[in-house]
């Protein structure tokens, strides 16, 4: 009788009634995930745990994240707001600081639902350091990157120590910290278990966890951090061979852009041990490379399938809000670039999929354009908490009822500035350069249209100023 009573509520969204228990919320991050999945079309990607989570929620076919850096992303994420791009991967730092100095900053997400009485709990690269900490190697206890937010903050290292080994980790503790310049290999694929790699370790920690939050009377906020498909691109060699021998498409607009864009040198990749290999002349070592990408991305869904198939397991799975984001997208050649950091679709543009149990229309995929700021206000909304009123975000849940529903222009930055509404992409650079893409003709991004269109730059210039409060 319970059960049916709550899906009732589920499915109107509606968690009014005291009799109602409050949501658990099981917040899965993915680094550097494009929308290199099966279920956004991506047909020769093998990822079947993300593809059920999809079938069984709703899909963002057009989520743009707020910036395409791990930092300045994950902290909109946990805040719901824009940040300041200038401290880059240190913003979360900076605001820790003013913490600490005594000053008045708005709560963080996990914050928020800790206020309100859940279990607030973070495994793995959540925040921008894996573990939440600060120092020289990532682990300094009195570096804490987000103050007052989690009762509990882990990153469980195995072989690789530290947080920061873990973070540039590939097989049997190798780290990128114990290697020449350089040398560390861009991609592996070595024969063993999950553990092998880093998220392996990491993952039999969350569903150590997950266990013990399931077994809990109170409800829990508990956000897992999966690192792969960041670089090096290393995987156990069983979520290689699906690729080994298929023939992948062409990379779309493989050139680079021949007029001033965000563009940049592939520098995070150029890091790695290239072989005196160069992607963009050499195409058998961009296939490599992009099998090696894909099968990170099989490796991480079957570490979401393992942690789903846990919170089932622990009967919590009926009155859990599950939410998939990936922190930016990654440019495999297009472009001519390998890497984030630009303000092209490929960088902006990743997957969120968030499901509630009991949702109507499940399924089917949205593609209403929303922004990573809206899940903390999606989230209190679904849980029936009042919405803070400092945060930048909206709340999806019209969207979640009804894929067909609006969204609402989207904005992210570098030290250009960017919107992103049906038609249109507008950059605006520092100088006052602009670029202007019609996706209506130009879904690649290849042709800058300004000049042709003075009067969509005017009022797209007009929009983003007033959504950044210029």
């Amino acid at each position: 009788m319970f059960r049916s009573l709550f899906a009732a509520f589920l499915i109107a969204f509606s968690y009014a009634s005291a009799s109602a228990a409050a949501p658990n919320i099981l917040l899965i991050c993915v680094d550097d995930l494009r929308p290199e999945l099966n279920c956004f079309a991506v047909d020769y990607i093998h990822s079947p745990n993300i593809d059920r989570l999809a079938a069984e929620g709703r899909s963002f076919s057009r989520h743009y994240v707020q910036a395409p850096t791990c930092g300045v992303s994950r902290y909109s994420l946990l805040t719901g707001r824009y940040g300041n791009y200038n401290y880059g991967n240190h913003l979360l730092a900076e605001r820790a600081k003013r913490i600490k100095r005594g000053e008045e900053v708005p709560a963080s997400m996990p914050a928020y639902f800790r206020e309100r009485g859940y279990r607030t709990v973070s495994i793995g690269k959540v925040s921008h350091y894996p573990g939440g900490l600060g120092g020289e190697a990532w682990n300094d206890r009195s570096q804490v990157e987000m103050p007052n937010s989690w009762d509990e903050q882990l990153m469980p290292c195995g072989a690789w120590e530290t947080p920061q080994g873990a973070m540039h980790g590939l097989a049997h503790g190798q780290t990128r910290q114990d290697q020449p310049k350089k040398s560390m290999p861009v991609f592996q694929s070595e024969e063993g278990p999950d553990d092998i790699y880093p998220d392996g370790v990491m993952i039999e920690g969350a569903l150590k966890k997950m266990e013990e939050l399931s077994a809990g009377d109170e409800p829990f906020f508990f956000a897992v951090g999966i690192i792969r498909p960041h670089l090096p691109f290393g995987a156990p060699a069983k979520y290689m061979e699906p690729y080994r021998h298929i023939k992948l498409p062409a990379i779309p607009h493989p050139e680079k852009p021949d007029f001033p864009t965000t563009w940049h040198r592939s520098g995070e990749f150029n890091r790695y041990q290239l072989w005196g290999k160069n992607p963009n002349q050499d195409q058998e070592f961009a296939d490599e490379v992009r099998k090696h990408y894909a099968a990170c991305v099989t490796y991480a869904d079957a570490l979401v399938g393992r942690l789903l198939k846990k919170l089932e397991a622990g009967g919590k799975s009926e009155n859990t809000i599950v939410v998939l984001w990936g922190d930016h997208g990654w440019h495999l050649g297009e472009h001519a670039v390998w890497g984030k950091h630009t303000l092209f679709e490929e960088s902006l543009r990743s997957p969120l999929i968030i499901r509630v149990p009991g949702m109507d229309r499940p399924g089917e995929m949205s593609g209403s354009i929303v922004e990573t700021i809206d899940i903390f206000p999606t989230l209190a909304d679904l849980s029936d908490l009042p919405q803070p009123e400092y945060i930048d975000g909206v709340s999806l849940r019209p969207i979640l009822a009804d894929p067909t529903a609006p969204g609402h222009p989207a904005v992210s930055y570098t030290k250009a500035k960017t919107i992103r509404t049906d038609r249109w992409r507008m950059i605006r650079h520092a100088n006052g350069y602009v670029e202007l893409y019609d996706h209506e003709t130009d879904s690649g991004e290849t042709v800058n249209a300004a000049d042709e269109h003075p009067e969509h730059v005017a009022d797209l210039m007009q929009l983003l100023e007033k959504r950044l409060g210029l």
